[in-house]
């Protein structure tokens, strides 16, 4: 594995630099780079002046996906994997191997608020993507500019908050079957929306959005929710879901000043059918049959004031937001005789209510040598979330959760070609001691053309109501919380470059590479920490330790209306888990990505196709079972799977009306193995990934003038 990490690092960077040297004509002088970025920067400015490496989703990806939330267009994108839940509905994110807790998304530069967290472990399926103007994603240790939690990276989605037309008005449907079950109304998922944009006149500027996504959930082998046989085949294995989404902006801007308002509410439905059937005699009518049912529904209200501008010579940017989201869950018995819910209870499982505010002043020297970036951040988190406790009882927990941010950071050009970016964060925590972050960011600009860039960070990650809180007894175990866990901390590594060349008027080549590390302290684990009257008691503690390398390569080609991307990564992962009873191995263990897309444009009959390829090779950790009646940790190893997705998209009618025809899933992956092998001994199980291979047709029609 030595031999081929070294290869593989080896083939990222020695094509860059020997092609540096080629004869190739060089974009650096004629090929300016016109994408803007705004995440982590002290104000919009083109991707090539940025310190980050900043990598952008654009909105013709996410149309040429047909994607129907953030979730489908996260899963073709390199050391970014989605793992979805078809007993919860929710899809999370991880990256570097380390799951939704360390890894941030925003709106507009605002953590978006989930049931029990801000920014953090949020559903991605109930991300809205109708006014998503681009997504820009940053990987590393970002707590200086973005706080507590950033670890892994941060996600930023840009909405959009203007028009060079005076009106824009976009009806949109999609029906998409779920595997290969569909029909128009019971099966199979069916999407609308509407959106409706006014540019008043040239300073304001307002729209209003509305979108259904009803997902019917997918059957596999079971009989629906009308089933009444006592064979455990009642329910689903995809649960249902209906989600609705309505989101309206209002933008000012004025010479230098702009300030916008942005309300989003999402209202969301989960339905679990008990498999379980009640059978009651009720003689002399015979039977009567039940089945104790749960509605689990969401909402979250979502409100952003925004106000930038100039103060004398000064530039500032503040942002001023309420968000809150809660999850109840609703039990009653379904009568099948009467077709009734009786014995209804509402319960309140989980609620985020957060009070945010950010803010910067930038912009202090009269000179392009250098910038001073001052800044706030204050979140004030009211959070309830219905823990497990003892004998399988649910234990209300409400806490309070304040957190006052100040952050510096500068921009030093000490020539056009050379930037220096340090940056330090002091977190003044209410449950915690008082948290730091610090970062360096450095960018140089070679003569031929050549980017590069390097960075330093260092962040935190605060625990969890579960970590905190929870309480567990059955059995004669028993698994606590601990309110006197610290935070996690982090240290992050990179060095990237990128290169674009022109070989002549049709043929254009952009190449990267990239490597990095991330090493987690005090990293939180449930370990064994003693007996209570013969039982033996497991609680979370600051115990473990995370280490992450990984190593990238990305190249892009086009030629005429051909583009073609692809890219592989390897990360190694070694994580030493001691949970006071048996303690895994340290040792590295690796995996690999590729992902390649293609897309081809017919201009003269207004169509383009595109095709989607990641390959997610075999996965091993450690996992904890059980040999000679003694507790160990053995490798456990998931097997690799790909997914491909296709699309064909054509406009008519002056581009008003677009028609977007593909299929998701084309290797049909439902299910993956995972195992562990112990000498004689093996055991497996199977991880449901996903529902099969998938089609679908996407209508919009857009009146523009």
């Amino acid at each position: 594995m030595k031999v081929k990490t070294t290869f593989l690092f080896i083939s990222c960077f020695v094509p860059i630099l020997l092609l540096a040297q080629n004869k190739v004509k060089d974009t650096s002088n004629t090929n300016k780079l016109n994408e803007v970025v705004v995440t982590a920067q002290f104000g919009p400015q083109s991707l090539k002046k940025s310190v980050h490496n900043v990598r952008i989703i654009s909105k013709e990806d996410i149309k040429n996906q047909a994607a129907t939330n953030l979730s489908d267009v996260l899963n073709q994108y390199l050391n970014i994997t989605i793992a979805p839940s078809s007993g919860t509905g929710r899809s999370t994110v991880s990256m570097f191997g380390l799951d939704g807790q360390y890894f941030k998304i925003l709106v507009d530069n605002i953590p978006v608020v989930s049931d029990n967290s801000l920014g953090n472990n949020i559903d991605l399926t109930q991300i809205n993507l109708d006014d998503i103007e681009r997504i820009e994603i940053i990987e590393g240790s970002m707590g200086v500019t973005h706080g507590a939690n950033a670890v892994s990276g941060i996600l930023n989605i840009i909405t959009k908050k203007n028009s060079a037309k005076k009106w824009e008005i976009t009806a949109m449907a999609q029906e998409e079957t779920v595997g290969g079950e569909y029909d128009f109304m019971q099966k199979g998922r069916h999407i609308q929306s509407l959106k409706v944009s006014n540019k008043i006149n040239n300073s304001w500027f307002a729209s209003l959005g509305f979108n259904r996504n009803d997902f019917q959930g997918f059957l596999d082998n079971r009989k629906g929710e009308n089933h009444q046989e006592s064979d455990m085949l009642r329910g689903y294995t995809w649960l249902p879901k209906q989600q609705y989404f309505s989101n309206a902006v209002i933008n000012y801007t004025k010479k230098d000043f702009r300030a916008f308002y942005k309300f989003d509410y999402l209202d969301e439905t989960i339905d679990y059918f008990n498999p379980t059937i009640l059978v009651i005699a009720n003689p002399p009518f015979g039977q009567n049959r039940f089945a104790n049912d749960t509605r689990y529904l969401s909402n979250r209200f979502y409100h952003h004031l925004n106000a930038s501008g100039k103060l004398f010579t000064l530039s500032y940017n503040v942002s001023v937001s309420h968000q809150q989201q809660a999850r109840h869950a609703e039990n009653f018995q379904y009568d099948f005789q009467n077709n009734t819910e009786i014995n209804l209870q509402k319960i309140k499982q989980q609620e985020a209510n957060v009070f945010y505010s950010t803010g910067t002043l930038s912009n202090f020297f009269k000179n392009n040598i250098a910038d001073l970036q001052l800044g706030y951040e204050l979140a004030n988190t009211k959070g309830f979330a219905l823990v497990d406790g003892e004998n399988q009882t649910k234990v209300e927990v409400e806490k309070r959760f304040e957190n006052y941010d100040f952050f510096a950071s500068a921009e030093i050009h000490p020539t056009e070609k050379f930037s220096i970016r340090p940056g330090i964060r002091t977190s003044i925590q209410s449950k915690f001691d008082s948290q730091y972050a610090t970062s360096l960011g450095l960018r140089y600009l070679f003569d031929i053309g050549l980017e590069a860039r390097a960075s330093m960070g260092k962040s935190f990650r605060v625990p969890t109501f579960e970590e905190m809180y929870s309480k567990i007894k059955f059995s004669g175990h028993q698994f606590y919380g601990n309110e006197n866990l610290v935070p996690e901390n982090s240290t992050s590594y990179e060095l990237n470059t990128k290169k674009d060349f022109i070989i002549n008027k049709n043929v254009k080549w952009q190449t990267k590479a990239a490597a990095g590390f991330l090493n987690v302290d005090d990293r939180i684990e449930m370990a064994f920490v003693g007996y209570e009257n013969t039982a033996p008691v497991y609680q979370y503690i600051n115990i473990s330790s995370y280490k992450m390398w990984n190593a990238s390569t990305n190249h892009q080609f086009q030629y005429k209306n051909f583009t073609a991307n692809a890219g592989a990564i390897i990360v190694g992962i070694s994580q030493k888990i001691d949970d006071g009873e048996a303690v895994s191995d340290d040792r590295f263990l690796y995996n690999l990505q590729l992902n390649a897309n293609f897309s081809y444009e017919l201009k003269k009959i207004n169509t383009l196709f595109a095709l989607y390829y990641k390959y997610n090779g075999k996965q091993q950790q450690f996992q904890r079972t059980t040999e000679n009646s003694q507790p160990v940790y053995k490798l456990s190893e998931i097997e690799g799977y790909s997914f491909m997705d296709a699309s064909i998209r054509k406009t008519f009618l002056k581009n008003q009306l677009e028609a977007t025809i593909g299929a998701r899933n084309l290797f049909d992956v439902t299910r993956i193995n995972q195992g562990i092998s112990s000498g004689v001994h093996a055991t497996s199980s199977a991880i449901l990934l996903g529902y099969g291979r998938s089609y679908f047709l996407k209508l919009a029609y857009n009146l523009n003038f």
